[in-house]
């Protein structure tokens, strides 16, 4: 069920974007701009308009159905409770200076040169 919900989700975002990018800008990004006022009236919704509406109302349904799909499904446990986590074995470290480069004497670490 969850998968067939999913999908049409799909289906239903990318409509929803298409139909977006096909419609007319009117410019005043936000409303800003654009004259208007008492005395200009909004056009009757078009097509596109229409169909924007219905795939935005169809999005948020769907959305809403994965949510509740989604919650009866989960469980009150995290995702780690159901592997077997053993902490690593733990290593001892020697107790002499051995793990200290080697010392060459009070010479400058520098890389080999090239004409050598």
């Amino acid at each position: 069920m969850e998968n067939i919900v999913l999908t049409v989700h799909l289906i239903i975002a990318f409509c929803l974007i298409g139909v977006v990018l096909f419609q007319r800008s009117e410019g005043g990004g936000l409303g800003i701009g654009g004259g208007g006022g008492a005395t200009s009236g909004r056009p009757a919704i078009s097509a596109l308009g229409k169909l924007t509406w219905l795939f935005g109302v169809a999005f948020v349904i769907t959305s809403v159905t994965l949510t509740i799909l989604a919650a009866r499904n989960a469980t009150g446990g995290s995702v780690l409770d159901g592997t077997d986590l053993t902490p690593p074995p733990t290593t001892t470290v020697p107790a002499d200076d051995n793990l200290l480069p080697p010392t060459i004497g009070d010479a400058p670490l520098v890389p080999p040169r090239a004409d050598d």
